[in-house]
């Protein structure tokens, strides 16, 4: 890869700085040319902080233009890929915009919060011929990917059931924080927001869905959405799945595991950002698990939004030069939203899904 791609940040809240880290990482083969936000002042720090990143790589930069409006920033024809880092509700529009203004997209998670839009979001890459990916950048974190590979393998034998667990505190001042938060117009519940990245892993290993059952409340926090959710789902290849998350765990974050049993192994993987594995046992003997974990084991990193989006974004710099589909493509991205908006509608009804899921929305838990 020898070609620089310019890049468009849209959004520098919360999590913009992954972006920043991404692309600083990535500056062999990326460019910030632009970034925008309805607090220009978000915009300008960010771009400060970029700017002082390269420093220390002793790489100069170009002008970084800062808009308010999205809209302005898309007809800027030299701009080559759009990050979308706003939040939940605003993603499939803005996507959807950009695709058609001729961009290639990478969108945070969750892509949509309906399957309506979710499905606008993949019809539209492929009329405009454009890539899309979404950032469940856990999927590259070499634990994961250890995970990955032995289900590819058939290590498990026959599986049996899996388990994601997301015990976090989220309190009322982090929904203070951004009057979105939370809300059924532009967020949903923990498990959109917080679980999404797990349930997306455990569906990767085990899925596809077959249906689900579920359980979820609002307990403490003072929003719209769930605080707490369970769910029970069957697998298509007969496997039971477990979803816990939860927002009100005293006093603070306690785990986030993702667990995969079957007739011939046992791995759990936890850590701060799914970036530790705790056991690796298969009936083949192959593997030592301590060598294992020597070699697959990573720090926890400060946050728990891990260290993935940087190689996230060298597969996707890749897939636009080499006009290939990216690791994570749109559909990829629709299967988690499907399972979330699906417990909020066994939520709403009392009755099990069945998989997929015509239409459901976020919205429809507001009736």
């Amino acid at each position: 890869m020898d070609k620089k791609l310019r890049f468009g940040l849209i959004g520098c809240g919360r999590i913009s700085f992954k972006h920043i880290e991404a692309l600083v990482n990535n500056h062999d083969n990326a460019e910030l040319v632009a970034l925008c936000d309805l607090e220009i002042e978000k915009a300008e720090l960010l771009k400060k902080r970029y700017r002082e990143l390269l420093d220390k790589k002793n790489v100069k930069i170009n002008n970084i233009e800062v808009y308010r409006d999205y809209q302005e920033l898309l007809k800027r024809a030299d701009i080559d890929i759009v990050s979308i880092a706003t939040f939940s509700g605003t993603h499939a529009e803005i996507t959807i915009n950009a695709l058609k203004s001729g961009k290639h997209v990478i969108v945070e998670k969750p892509m949509a919060l309906s399957i309506k839009d979710a499905d606008e979001m993949i019809v539209t890459a492929k009329k405009y011929n454009r890539k899309l990916t979404v950032c469940h950048q856990n999927r590259f974190n070499s634990t994961v990917q250890k995970l990955r590979k032995a289900v590819e393998e058939n290590s498990f034998g026959k599986l049996v059931h899996g388990v994601a667990s997301i015990r976090w505190n989220r309190n009322d001042d982090y929904y203070r924080q951004a009057s979105w938060r939370g809300t059924w117009e532009q967020d949903g519940g923990t498990l959109m927001n917080q679980g999404i990245h797990n349930i997306d892993l455990l569906q990767w290993m085990m899925g596809p869905v077959e249906r689900l059952y579920a359980e979820a409340d609002t307990f403490l926090r003072n929003i719209e959405g769930e605080d707490m959710g369970a769910a029970v789902l069957r697998f298509k290849n007969g496997a039971i799945g477990i979803i816990e998350g939860s927002a009100c765990i005293y006093p603070k974050n306690l785990e986030e595991t993702l667990s995969i049993f079957g007739e011939k192994g046992t791995v759990r993987i936890g850590g701060v950002a799914i970036n530790k594995i705790i056991d690796w046992k298969f009936a083949d003997g192959l593997d030592d698990e301590e060598e294992v974990k020597k070699e697959a084991n990573y720090e926890d990193p400060d946050t728990v939004y891990g260290y993935g989006h940087t190689p996230l974004y060298r597969d996707f710099i890749d897939a636009v030069l080499n006009d290939r589909e990216p690791y994570i493509t749109g559909e990829d991205g629709k299967k988690a939203v499907e399972i979330v908006l699906a417990i909020y509608k066994s939520r709403k009804t009392g009755l099990p899904v069945e998989f997929p899921l015509k239409d459901f929305s976020t919205l429809d838990m507001k009736e």
